[in-house]
């Protein structure tokens, strides 16, 4: 089964797209803070990150820098995030970020990157 870490302080949002990946099999970590992605980035394995970048306490930016620094570095990671601009995209690919998703999104897309990333 594959395990998704998924880190969106959104409640609905989180909630709704955790629905959705289980429904399809996938197994998921809720977290909405990024203190708390990281401390289970060094605790557990997990497949993939999906994460948001606006996040309390550490930012996605953070999760990623963390996360590349860990046994579990190579790991995929799908940003998702509201900032639609150029800039904020180049620098998640330069951070270590695979997939780079802007809000609205579908849950159906993120399947598909996930997928796609996993192959």
């Amino acid at each position: 089964m594959v395990k998704v870490l998924l880190v969106e302080d959104e409640d609905i949002l989180r909630k709704s797209i955790a629905f959705y990946l289980k429904s399809n099999g996938y197994e998921v970590l809720e977290l909405d803070n990024g203190q708390d992605a990281c401390v289970a980035l060094n605790e557990q394995v997990f497949d993939i990150l999906v994460t948001d970048l606006n996040l309390p306490y550490k930012g996605g930016f953070e999760i990623i820098q963390n996360l590349r620094k860990t046994e579990n570095k190579n790991i995929p990671v799908i940003v998702l995030t509201a900032h639609n601009v150029e800039s904020v995209e180049l620098e998640s690919f330069e951070m270590g970020a695979n997939e780079f998703i802007s809000k609205p999104f579908s849950p159906p897309i993120l399947k598909a990157r996930i997928e796609k990333l996993l192959r």
